[in-house]
């Protein structure tokens, strides 16, 4: 049975699904009925964060064009761009295999960008429905989802919710947390 969580909660993986391995991690939305005159097209990347909280090089920021981490086993992996979001279900996939990331990656954030926002008119208040999810890889059962319910009118990136290691576990957090500037704010904020 999945668990739900809130903005700001935290959970153990090991509490929440024991044995946890490999997780998908599923994020989706949809687009409100507003003509912008132009697509949406959002975007995942995944900073790949040091004990500093900072990206611990460029090869670790995964996103369309970097779809996999740099280390041997590619623990990290983005399985690829969708252009409209278009559909039910997940809009864009991470594969996290939690036994082989390395240890210098302590922090592992998900954000969703909106491809040239400024440009077109665009925001997360046009943005309805949004969640992450975390799927075991084995079972193919969600362990834990995260519902985006707040409104954001001004935000053109958003950190969904990230995995951090404490005391040696992988934890999920619920984070929920919107910016202006897109891409280059997270950069900002994780360089």
């Amino acid at each position: 049975m999945s668990i739900s969580l809130t903005k700001g909660e935290r959970i153990s993986l090991e509490k929440a699904s024991p044995g946890l391995e490999a997780v998908f991690v599923g994020l989706g939305w949809d687009v409100n009925k507003t003509d912008t005159g132009k697509d949406f097209d959002l975007d995942t990347s995944v900073f790949l964060l040091g004990t500093d909280e900072k990206l611990i090089s460029d090869r670790h920021l995964i996103y369309f064009n970097n779809l996999k981490s740099p280390d041997p086993e590619n623990s990290v992996e983005h399985m690829g761009d969708n252009l409209t979001g278009a559909g039910e279900g997940d809009d864009e996939v991470v594969i996290v295999n939690l036994k082989k990331v390395p240890e210098e990656v302590q922090k592992i954030a998900f954000v969703v960008t909106i491809y040239d926002a400024e440009k077109r008119g665009q925001n997360f208040g046009q943005v309805n429905n949004s969640f992450v999810r975390l799927v075991d890889v084995k079972t193919k059962e969600e362990v834990l989802r995260y519902d985006l319910t707040e409104d954001y009118s001004i935000e053109t990136a958003m950190i969904m919710g990230e995995l951090y290691k404490k005391d040696g576990q992988w934890r999920m957090s619920a984070v929920g947390e919107g910016y202006e500037g897109g891409l280059p704010a997270m950069l900002n904020r994780y360089q």
